[in-house]
């Protein structure tokens, strides 16, 4: 089911909304990029998870970063609001278009960091790789994005 959502909120639905706003000539490529990504790929894809490991935080400890003491399950907890801190203003964002950038910004480090501590980690578990993998890359596309928007 993660890996289902990984691939929806950081790769179809950000890619479907960038297709059409270009194709219709509301946005520039670039200014699409950013929406959407941090729309989907940042908002919900921090909702979800904040959500996810506040009603089950045994999950990310146990299935994600394979800590099977239970005591783990309060620093999930606190991870799951830092997430939702992200994720609600990334998805307010859609009708605050000014916040992008520094969304965006806030995003390419939180993703940027996150996928480096999971490398660090010598990430093992599916959940763990399947992280690092989508932090990585959303803080690529985060990156190209502000670049992006710097030089336009």
């Amino acid at each position: 089911m993660q890996l289902v959502a990984i691939v929806l909120l950081m790769g179809v639905l950000p890619i479907i909304a960038i297709i059409q706003d270009v194709t219709t000539g509301q946005v520039l490529l670039a200014e699409a990029l950013g929406k959407w990504f941090v729309f989907w790929g940042m908002g919900w894809r921090l909702i979800g998870a904040g959500v996810h490991q506040l009603l089950r935080p045994g999950f990310t400890a146990k299935d994600i970063f394979g800590i099977e003491d239970p005591g783990a399950n309060k620093l999930v907890l606190e991870i799951g609001l830092g997430n939702l801190a992200l994720g609600v203003p990334a998805v307010a964002s859609l009708y605050f278009p000014a916040w992008v950038p520094a969304l965006a910004l806030a995003g390419c480090i939180f993703f940027g960091l996150a996928g480096i501590q999971h490398i660090r980690n010598r990430a093992t578990t599916r959940g763990e790789i399947a992280a690092m993998i989508s932090d990585l890359a959303m803080a690529v596309i985060l990156l190209v994005y502000l670049v992006w928007h710097g030089l336009g």
